[in-house]
């Protein structure tokens, strides 16, 4: 049996998604471009329904002073998503509320933490590379789990590391953040350099999840919380 009409624009749509991705890479400054860091923004995302379509989002901010760890900014947004969820491709579904969020945002960190990947990606275009290179801005990708790449596990004390890598090719970093914890997956997001990532990500964490990230997904799912079951 042939393949229908909708199988083969499915395929096409994939083909320039991957296009798009790839340029996105090529885009990426994967060294220190910037004059200052005081401040760094957490962001966050969440769904009603992972993988429904339409489902509403809602995406967070938290800024933090580096020197203190504690938050001085935060907002949340809220809008329905109708990109499909196709793994690899979340970038897509995941931009428009972040730019959303982004745009509304009145005070803007010098640093960018988006819980996700960025240069650790297949085609090296995570949501944390999209972000930096849709918007400008210096960005990280900080994930709790791997999509891409492999590693030999780092020493159990905190502030060791490991590289990602694909093939012989570093595509970001595996971080102990906390003695005895599970690491976190690091990776160049945009105008910055995978060690000064590395250093940033360390500096603010107090656990396992770096603080700006952290504190962010804690206001997100009170939020969700409110907003679905009204509970406070």
């Amino acid at each position: 049996m042939g393949r229908s009409q909708e199988d083969r624009s499915s395929e096409l749509r994939i083909e320039e998604l991957k296009k798009i991705q790839l340029e996105c890479a090529r885009r990426v400054i994967g060294r220190d471009d910037f004059e200052k860091l005081q401040t760094v923004g957490g962001m966050d995302l969440t769904f009603e329904s992972v993988k429904e379509n339409p489902t509403r989002a809602w995406a967070s901010l938290v800024v933090i002073d580096i020197r203190t760890l504690k938050p001085i900014y935060s907002l949340v947004v809220e809008d329905m998503v109708s990109f499909p969820y196709i793994p690899t491709f979340l970038a897509f579904r995941e931009m428009p509320l972040l730019l959303k969020l982004y745009e509304k945002t009145e005070v803007k960190p010098d640093v960018y933490f988006i819980d996700g990947q960025g240069t650790a990606h297949p085609r090296g275009c995570g949501i944390a590379s999209h972000f930096g290179v849709e918007t400008g801005e210096v960005s990280v990708g900080v994930a709790k789990t791997r999509l891409f790449g492999h590693y030999k596990e780092p020493e159990e004390r905190r502030g060791a590391y490991s590289y990602l890598k694909h093939g012989e090719r570093v595509v970001g970093a595996v971080v102990r953040t906390k003695d005895k914890t599970a690491p976190i997956f690091v990776s160049v997001g945009h105008r910055i350099s995978l060690k000064t990532a590395i250093n940033l990500v360390l500096e603010t964490s107090r656990y396992r999840i770096p603080e700006p990230t952290r504190l962010a997904h804690n206001l997100l799912q009170q939020v969700r919380r409110r907003s679905l079951f009204g509970a406070t």
